[in-house]
């Protein structure tokens, strides 16, 4: 079995005791103006495990808020603790808006390039990405322009926000 065929790491097994305890760092990222969609989300590293060049974050979305367009350079596994989550895929072919609830766990391959916000009450959600070469995603410009990497760096010495 190849590397990309491999399920991604589960989630940690404290996660519950410690989303219970509320006790995380976070990073708050708001957008500029030269983002023409509200960004407005904040991100708690949960752990890393660089044997396998993976992370686990909480993400926490304000309401109707975005994260940065991006495409995940690595496969992702996400589930919904809280709220809406929407993604808004997009191909060359296609635009598929899909509404995730709270107890939806699923996995997204490498390379899928997305816009994320949070329904009206905003969202939680769990993820396991996996790095390549220790890059998580590129942040895109509408026409696809990568304008930056987000790598497992960034998020564990805060160059988030």
């Amino acid at each position: 079995m190849n590397v990309a065929e491999q399920p991604l790491a589960d989630f940690s097994t404290d996660i519950l005791s410690r989303l219970q305890s509320g006790n995380f760092e976070w990073q708050h990222v708001k957008g500029t103006p030269k983002f023409d969609y509200p960004i407005d989300y904040s991100v708690a590293v949960t752990r890393i495990d660089p044997a396998l060049n993976q992370i686990e974050f909480l993400s926490v979305w304000a309401p109707n808020a975005y994260c940065h367009f991006h495409r995940h350079l690595g496969r992702t596994a996400s589930t919904v603790l809280k709220g809406e989550h929407h993604i808004v895929d997009t191909t060359e072919t296609q635009t598929l808006h899909k509404t995730r609830r709270p107890g939806f766990r699923g996995q997204s391959p490498a390379g899928e390039m997305h816009m994320e916000y949070g329904g009206a009450e905003g969202t939680t959600v769990l993820f396991v990405c996996e790095a390549v070469d220790g890059k998580l995603f590129d942040v895109l410009t509408r026409d696809g322009r990568v304008i930056a990497t987000a790598t497992i760096e960034d998020f564990v010495s805060g160059r988030l926000r």
